[in-house]
């Protein structure tokens, strides 16, 4: 039998072993009007839905009386477990609309997670720690990030295509997420610089913590509205 007849299973074989060519990579930097670094922005894309990833458990941690991290990006229908790492009690409570829970005084790990099932922003607060503020930002869309201290996201194995880009920073004036433009990802790595018109961050003493729970609520209940 000639050797012709097996060149086509051949080939075949060749582009299954390779790697996929719509993987695309994006490289974001997120700033502020000024053009500082804007850390803790959330960045999503809504586009292809090949390759989307599915929904994953997420942890937020709470250690030296603070939520970390301080913003949380999940998909909708992930469920996130609420660390104690302190040596100290906490009691972690939400009543914002997309997500009503409480965790009652408590040390360690609760048994069982939070499910976050509904798109929305969702204040965190302590019973008490007045000063103790965190979000977990829920999201239908299948690629999301939240930016470094430096202002960074990076996004990889993307199937290439066109994305409508969303933003969002809890210094935004009414919490609702930004539109970010549109953006075409190839095979090639892109990169991109987003800029929101954010809030200045409040500065609170740390002899005398600011309840600031209430008003992160209070915004967070405006939006869903």
């Amino acid at each position: 039998m000639s050797t012709s007849v097996f060149r086509p299973l051949w080939l075949g074989l060749l582009v299954l072993a390779a790697p996929p060519l719509w993987a695309a990579n994006l490289q974001a930097e997120l700033v502020d009007a000024a053009g500082q670094p804007l850390a803790n922005a959330v960045l999503t894309l809504q586009g292809p839905l090949d390759g989307a990833p599915p929904a994953a458990a997420g942890v937020m941690d709470q250690l030296a009386q603070q939520f970390m991290p301080h913003v949380l990006a999940v998909r909708s229908g992930s469920a996130v477990s609420f660390p104690n790492s302190d040596d100290i009690r906490h009691h972690v409570y939400s009543f914002s609309p997309a997500k009503r829970f409480e965790l009652r005084l408590y040390k360690g790990t609760p048994s069982e997670p939070v499910l976050f099932d509904t798109p929305g922003v969702v204040a965190l607060g302590c019973n008490i720690h007045d000063w103790m503020l965190g979000y977990v930002y829920v999201t239908d869309d299948p690629w999301f990030a939240v930016s470094d201290e430096q202002g960074r996201v990076q996004l990889e194995g993307l199937p290439a295509g066109r994305y409508q880009v969303s933003l969002w920073h809890p210094q935004l004036t009414d919490m609702l997420s930004q539109p970010g433009g549109e953006l075409q990802l190839g095979e090639a790595g892109t990169q991109q610089r987003f800029s929101l018109a954010v809030q200045p961050a409040e500065v609170v003493p740390a002899s005398a913590p600011k309840n600031a729970f209430g008003d992160a609520f209070k915004k967070a209940r405006d939006a869903a509205q």
